[in-house]
């Protein structure tokens, strides 16, 4: 159900306002409790929520962490299971945001396979687009991954690679990305410099060329990795102009999550219809 505008924040009601959009959806965010490295309990993970909309969102993306160092861990069923308690603490709280299911999936060549046996999530659960981490420590090709995917009917999504060196000193390797389907996410904070200046060079670079089409928070908590949305978007704004701004905060994120039933395993459960 729609989130009713008496009971947004001021901030909520300001956004969507100002770029008439129906709802503001973060697409990458780490705020299910005790899953990775973002909050530790559920009430920091209500504070973190409660952060985000007064920050002025209105829909969380839960992204934990799956492979990776988390190899074995949060498995679907545990991730849909946190959505769904998380939810029921923010409308106990009268937190007007709402959380749906997905993760931040470390790149793996198993990760089709896995996919098809329902070991990782997707965004919102949609069986859809599924959001995929490059490693850290040395860099790795996603486009055999993304060719199998898109067999699938499945679009990976590429998160932040404006913080991975690689990226950051080859412009050009991005755009065979985008040749295979992929589309490009990058950090919020990285455009405010919070990640260094090489990372924030990349990051507008990227959002400047058209080759990067969403923007998210990729919060982890309330103070110290807090959601810098708003900031960010007056940072677009500013630099590249109101239309750029509303399609890579507003209109592209929205796309992830239409305004329809959804379709994959948490449509039984209800752990992902919380977001208006």
């Amino acid at each position: 159900m729609p989130l009713q505008r008496d009971r947004m924040t001021f901030a909520q009601r300001s956004r969507l306002e100002r770029f008439g959009a129906a709802r503001s959806v973060d697409v990458h965010c780490h705020c299910l409790p005790a899953l990775d490295d973002g909050p530790a309990i559920l009430a920091d993970a209500v504070a973190m929520c409660r952060a985000a909309a007064a920050d002025g969102t209105t829909c969380l993306i839960a992204t934990p962490h799956q492979l990776g160092r988390y190899e074995g861990w949060n498995e679907p069923a545990e991730i849909r299971s946190a959505v769904a308690r998380l939810n029921a603490a923010l409308a106990q709280e009268g937190v007007p945001i709402g959380v749906v299911a997905g993760a931040d999936v470390r790149l793996d060549e198993r990760i089709a396979a896995m996919l098809a046996e329902d070991r990782l999530m997707t965004l919102g659960d949609r069986g859809e687009h599924i959001l995929l981490e490059l490693p850290h420590e040395a860099f790795a090709d996603p486009r055999p991954l993304l060719a199998d995917l898109a067999g699938l009917g499945v679009r990976g999504i590429i998160s932040h690679p404006e913080r991975h060196a690689v990226v950051a000193e080859r412009a050009g390797i991005v755009a065979g990305w985008l040749e295979a389907g992929a589309a490009v996410q990058i950090t919020a904070g990285s455009l405010l410099g919070s990640f260094g200046a090489s990372a924030e060079e990349a990051a507008w670079r990227l959002l400047a060329s058209g080759q990067a089409s969403l923007v998210a928070t990729e919060a982890h908590d309330a103070h110290v990795r807090p959601p810098q949305m708003s900031s960010a978007i007056d940072a677009i704004e500013r630099r590249l102009g109101y239309a750029v701004a509303r399609r890579v905060c507003f209109e592209e994120p929205a796309l992830l999550l239409p305004e329809t039933a959804p379709s994959g395993p948490s449509a039984a459960a209800g752990a992902a219809g919380g977001c208006p």
